[in-house]
């Protein structure tokens, strides 16, 4: 069962009851990340994630951990390109409780200074972590290559220098701009009771004042760029991206299926060509992503450097025969059950549930509806995959990104 509601301040409310469970995963969240920054902002969504555990008017960062420590509950938040959540785990019977942490430190956090300039050491050394970590470092270069510095091209953590330059008004400034009620979904999915659940977003967010938030436009531009990263490392990593559809573009779910054909799993066209028939690579695969105005088709792989050129034409080959022969009928009804269960298991998850359902009413303003994703599933044909890949897979439209030992980056 299925409930929502809106307050009257504006945030939305949405309950995924999961009778039969014992535990419930509580979510807030916000339609603010990197996508919405400016240059001067960049990185500042992630850096207010990591402040918001650092204090509030009623508790330490310690009391913080340790309520929930106490309670036996799980805590966490994440910050992606266009939204950041923060989401607590509880056993039911401490629902309440778990869930007026997770509001204090969303709503009352109060950014110490001592704790700001512990934590901009942490984060510095995240972004380090993200530099030793070629994989991450060639998709964050690839969202460059294809948005530029702006909007979906810039890297959630943001470079170190405006880490180290935030000051507590910077972070209030922005929190006040996009922590608004209108751009607040509070979702819940397990063992809860509607009634229980409705009580506890009233009464620690319906106090919120209304704002008039109305959601930034983004000025997206395409490119075409080839970057390229020289590091001392014993690999090469490439990746190219290509546009494909948007959020709402029908074609989604075939372009969803047609993506696991291809580089989805150990039975995709890609691991079995470029990893078990050549031995080319360790790690190759590939992985939509969709936004609000366009969206981004990667094909990664982590390779030899003295193959790397040889595995990039291997790659842009399995791509190519892709798009001239399309995909057979196994290929398609093994690539439509995999997606099929992916949706099927995430029915079984409290968190996924929590944030599925969450980003779908933040997204979209709309309630996720299992049944028509499982009539959408069933209903694609290989010829609607063949579509998908016509409107795909287009080099002349690709960004590239190569980051290793190299004297150049790959080529199309």
């Amino acid at each position: 069962m299925t409930q929502t509601k809106k307050l009257d301040n504006g945030v939305r409310v949405i309950i995924k009851r999961m009778e039969g469970l014992l535990s419930v995963t509580m979510g807030v969240l916000v339609g603010a990340g990197a996508a919405f920054e400016n240059d001067r902002e960049d990185g500042i969504s992630h850096f207010i994630e990591h402040m918001q555990f650092k204090g509030t008017e009623k508790r330490t960062a310690f009391e913080i951990s340790d309520a929930f420590d106490a309670l036996g509950a799980q805590v966490n938040a994440f910050t992606g390109k266009d939204m950041t959540c923060y989401y607590a785990k509880a056993t039911s019977d401490h629902a309440s409780e778990a869930f007026g942490l997770l509001a204090d430190l969303f709503l009352n956090s109060t950014f110490p200074d001592e704790e700001m300039e512990r934590e901009k050491g942490v984060v510095i050394e995240e972004i380090n972590m993200d530099e030793d970590s070629p994989e991450d470092l060639c998709l964050d270069l690839l969202c460059r290559a294809a948005f530029g510095k702006k909007n979906y091209g810039r890297n959630i953590l943001g470079p170190a220098e405006n880490v180290k330059g935030f000051t507590r008004d910077d972070l209030f400034a922005y929190k006040n701009k996009y922590y608004c009620p209108e751009n607040i979904v509070i979702s819940f999915a397990g063992n809860i009771g509607t009634d229980e659940a409705l009580a506890l977003a009233e009464k620690h967010f319906g106090k919120m004042k209304l704002t008039g938030f109305k959601k930034p436009a983004k000025d997206i531009t395409l490119s075409t760029e080839s970057l390229f990263k020289n590091k001392p490392i014993e690999q090469a990593h490439f990746a190219f991206g290509f546009p494909t559809a948007a959020r709402e573009d029908k074609l989604c779910p075939a372009i969803q299926v047609m993506n696991t054909i291809l580089g989805g799993g150990m039975s995709s066209r890609l691991f079995k060509k470029v990893r078990e028939e050549l031995g080319l690579a360790y790690s190759v695969y590939s992985y939509p992503s969709h936004y609000d105005e366009t969206g981004l088709l990667t094909v990664y792989a982590g390779v030899n450097p003295k193959k790397a050129k040889q595995a990039a034409k291997a790659v842009k080959e399995v791509i190519e025969e892709f798009c001239k022969k399309g995909v057979t009928e196994e290929e398609f009804l093994r690539g439509r059950e995999q997606i099929k269960s992916s949706s099927i298991f995430a029915q079984e998850n409290t968190s996924s549930q929590m944030l599925l359902y969450g980003k779908q009413m933040l997204y979209k303003n709309e309630v996720y509806d299992f049944e028509k994703r499982m009539a959408e599933i069933a209903a694609l044909t290989p010829d609607d995959i063949s579509r998908a890949i016509a409107c795909n897979y287009d080099f002349s439209r690709a960004a590239v990104a190569t980051v290793g030992n190299l004297k150049e980056g790959i080529s199309l």
